[in-house]
């Protein structure tokens, strides 16, 4: 059924396909096809915009014009053929792996952290912390579910407003974790669910901890988490810490997964 309304219109003109456009779309209505961002379906774009403020060129407006209507079945139904997808894509460490956004920067890498006490060397000449982060990319929607780093991993699952409200981030808790970071308001809580519960069925995590604000609408990360360990059928040690919006730490609980 085609009906008047809004919908995302892109000017291949303008694009340079960053693929910046197809992380903001929360629907997978948007892909890199021919090094150019491309509606792959009208049912799918929600005519919201989001992926606007995300193009640097420009390239993408909101039009009023006759499309099919907005479909949120088929959404869920796309996004998890995107997730199966994902599951098969390969991971390697310095190259070669490719995503669905196309966006080679998004190729699972492992990276060699300096030692402690050449950390500490680092720090004590630059009078700044070193790097604690293990691995690229970050974003629940890009790691590979079998990228090496999870595979063995203590793995730290974070709100992404949490690095910037929490100072010490870095040493409390990215240090020796592989980490994974999504908004549980603003991303599309279905994905990650069956995103997650594809990484834990198909490698050993020893511990996960569970970082979030502590405004309500961030503690369905912890809810996200729950859901998809009981999906992969894996009892994983799981700690919760909640972060206070001053940048302290409210409480740290065990949480129960089974």
């Amino acid at each position: 059924m085609r009906t008047a309304r809004s919908i995302v219109n892109i000017d291949e003109e303008k694009c340079n396909g960053c693929g910046q456009c197809v992380l903001a779309c929360a629907e997978g209505a948007i892909k890199i096809v021919d090094g150019k961002a491309r509606l792959i379906s009208e049912s799918y774009c929600d005519g919201l915009g989001a992926c606007i403020g995300d193009c640097p060129q420009g390239a993408i407006t909101v039009e009023q014009r006759e499309a099919a209507a907005f479909d949120e079945e088929a959404v869920h139904e796309h996004l998890a053929r995107q997730a199966q997808s994902t599951a098969g894509t390969t991971a390697c460490s310095g190259g070669g792996g490719k995503l669905p956004c196309g966006c080679p920067g998004s190729t699972a890498q492992t990276l060699v952290r300096d030692s402690v006490a050449d950390s500490e060397t680092i720090a004590a000449e630059s009078g700044a912390a070193p790097s604690q982060l293990g691995q690229w990319p970050v974003q629940i929607h890009l790691v590979p579910p079998h990228a090496p780093y999870l595979e063995g991993a203590k793995l730290l699952i974070t709100a992404d407003c949490v690095p910037f409200a929490f100072a010490d981030f870095h040493r409390r808790f990215l240090a020796g974790r592989a980490v994974l970071v999504g908004c549980p308001k603003l991303d599309d809580a279905w994905f990650y669910r069956a995103k997650l519960a594809q990484i834990f069925g198909q490698n050993d995590i020893q511990s996960i901890e569970v970082v979030h604000m502590e405004v309500p609408c961030c503690h369905g990360l912890v809810k996200i988490v729950s859901e998809a360990l009981a999906d992969a059928g894996k009892e994983i040690p799981l700690t919760v810490t909640t972060v206070g919006v001053r940048g302290d730490i409210v409480e740290t609980r065990e949480q129960v997964t089974a």
